[in-house]
């Protein structure tokens, strides 16, 4: 029992030293990629074998399932990825995740702690210290690679006396019960861990030490691949639509993968030892990372082929809800900034194109109807909500282009706001012949810009131009009327309330043409031209115009 006393705090240790070693690696490797982990699964997930091996490899770079799936999410939300291309990305991600095991059984064992793991710690520290940026952060995903090996060693010493006085037969494979228990128990050490990786890594080490059996083994780590879908349960609880369905979907392949292993798990051990004696390679670690990979491949196998109807089930049994115009706004996004602001990108997309349509028909029938009204009312609540959301984003300084995207959406909701509030603060605001006649003329670029929005076919810039001169030529009539008017007006010709009205419509119609363009250029293609976007976005409209607010 002394000896307990001693044992349980180096294994405590161990299992604290390989969290944050993952942790540290993993974080600091999701921080040097930035937006290209985004960039990548968008490239890489044309098809669905495309899909599931960039949520493989990602995972297995980052060391983080949950960064692949967040990562995915996103894309999901911000309507840049079809449902069933990310469930491919899922999928390969919980293959992915077995990487871990790879990594402990192939170097964990072999691995001198004080000849390279040490080094590592150090080299990376050092790189932390001496440099900034994304070689800074390469230096700390170095230290928590040695701080996993650091903390197998400690977990190695842990179990060697571990072995000694725990006796585990009472869960023994040979029955139905231990081996429900097993798995049991191995869920349950995922979830104290939150994290199925230090949980794997516990088991290769126990099976190292001879504190467990392979057969054994086999079943903990069935149950710990089964234990994450624990945490996905909690993520999903008050998450988004895509994320609960992404979770719905994570846990439904999970808990397939788990009964495939569970039920042919002799013969799935028997296929992996007949592997490792054909590489030359009996280590019991190495057959049960062989395990585990095999049995995550055949789940994948078995559900790469039907992705499209189990992702209809699953959109069946989380179906939309919610404001519409928000459903890309997710919380759990502020995590990968490049994300969060695409899922905002689309939302704003959204509103501008209600906004638009609404528009549209008040330049047309020159009133509003209860209908129009409801529409733009809830713009503009979906517009509020979009500029909270934007305004949670933290971005990193040194990302220029994240912060010129950033910034030009900042641009277009300001503008789809005072389009909204120009619509709304009058039920007729059409007054002459003139200023129904610009509207009229005005409406059609407008409706196209709409339908662009709609289904983004060719290229935005080329309508954003179309929209700006309409605006232009509206700016120009009204100026030039304003002075022939005012001529008028003062040669006793025409009433000079008259003339109020007439300007003051005139004046709407060219606000809504102007903020219409203003919205549309800072939406379009905001990383269209770089970095230089930056300085651009401060130098306003090139149209000047005395009577409107410019940019």
């Amino acid at each position: 029992m002394d000896q307990l006393f001693v044992i349980i705090p180096t294994l405590l240790g161990g299992v604290g030293l390989f969290l944050v070693g993952m942790i540290l690696m993993s974080d600091s490797l999701k921080a040097a990629a930035g937006s290209s982990l985004e960039r990548v699964l968008q490239w890489a997930t044309g098809t669905r074998p495309a899909a599931f091996l960039s949520g493989v490899g990602l995972t297995a770079l980052v060391q983080s399932s949950s960064a692949t799936t967040i990562t995915t999410i996103g894309f999901v939300s911000a309507g840049l990825l079809s449902f069933p291309a990310a469930l491919g990305v899922i999928v390969g991600a919980n293959v992915g995740t077995t990487s871990t095991g790879w990594i402990v059984s192939l170097l964990g064992f072999k691995l001198n702690v004080g000849a390279i793991a040490l080094p590592f710690i150090g080299v990376g520290a050092l790189m932390k210290l001496l440099s900034s940026g994304r070689r800074a952060h390469l230096g700390m995903a170095i230290v928590g690679f040695g701080l996993i090996f650091v903390g197998i060693d400690f977990l190695q010493t842990g179990m060697g006396g571990l072995a000694q006085n725990i006796d585990l037969s009472g869960f023994s494979d040979s029955t139905l019960g231990g081996r429900l228990a097993l798995v049991a128990i191995g869920a349950v050490m995922t979830v104290l861990l939150q994290s199925s990786s230090a949980a794997v890594a516990l088991t290769l080490t126990a099976l190292f030490s001879g504190a467990i059996n392979l057969e054994q083994a086999a079943y903990l780590v069935i149950g710990q691949n089964l234990g994450t879908t624990v945490k996905a349960i909690l993520a999903a609880l008050g998450a988004s639509v895509p994320a609960q369905r992404t979770a719905v979907a994570h846990i439904l392949f999970n808990l397939a993968a788990a009964a495939l292993a569970f039920v042919a798990a002799r013969q799935l051990l028997d296929a992996s030892l007949m592997l490792g004696d054909w590489l030359n390679n009996d280590d019991p670690a190495f057959i049960l990372a062989l395990f585990h990979t095999i049995f995550n491949l055949l789940g994948a196998l078995l559900f790469l082929p039907f992705l499209t109807p189990f992702a209809g089930m699953v959109v069946r049994i989380i179906p939309d809800r919610g404001p519409p115009l928000t459903r890309h706004l997710d919380d759990s996004l502020f995590q990968i900034p490049a994300v969060a602001i695409g899922a905002a990108a689309r939302a704003l997309q959204e509103i501008t194109r209600l906004t638009l349509q609404e528009t549209v028909r008040l330049l047309e029938n020159g009133r509003h109807t209860r209908h129009s009204y409801e529409q733009l009312w809830a713009a503009e609540a979906a517009m509020q909500e979009t500029r909270h959301f934007l305004g949670q984003i933290q971005t990193d300084s040194n990302d220029k282009k994240l912060y010129a995207h950033r910034l030009s959406l900042l641009h277009a909701s300001d503008h789809a706001g005072r389009l909204i509030e120009a619509c709304l603060e009058s039920e007729e605001p059409l007054v002459g012949a003139e200023a129904t006649k610009a509207a009229a003329e005005l409406a059609p670029t407008l409706a196209l810009a709409a339908e662009w929005l709609a289904d983004q076919e060719g290229k935005g810039s080329k309508v954003s131009r179309h929209v700006k001169k309409a605006s232009k030529k509206l700016a120009d009539k009204r100026r030039d009327n304003r002075a022939w008017m005012l001529e008028e007006t003062a040669a006793g010709r025409i009433e000079p309330d008259a003339v109020q009205r007439y300007l003051e419509s005139m004046r709407w119609v060219d606000r809504i043409g102007y903020h219409s363009w203003r919205m549309l250029y800072h939406l379009v293609d905001p990383l269209k031209e770089g970095v230089a976007l930056v300085s651009e976005v401060y130098e306003g409209p090139d149209r000047e115009d005395e009577d409107d607010d410019d940019d």
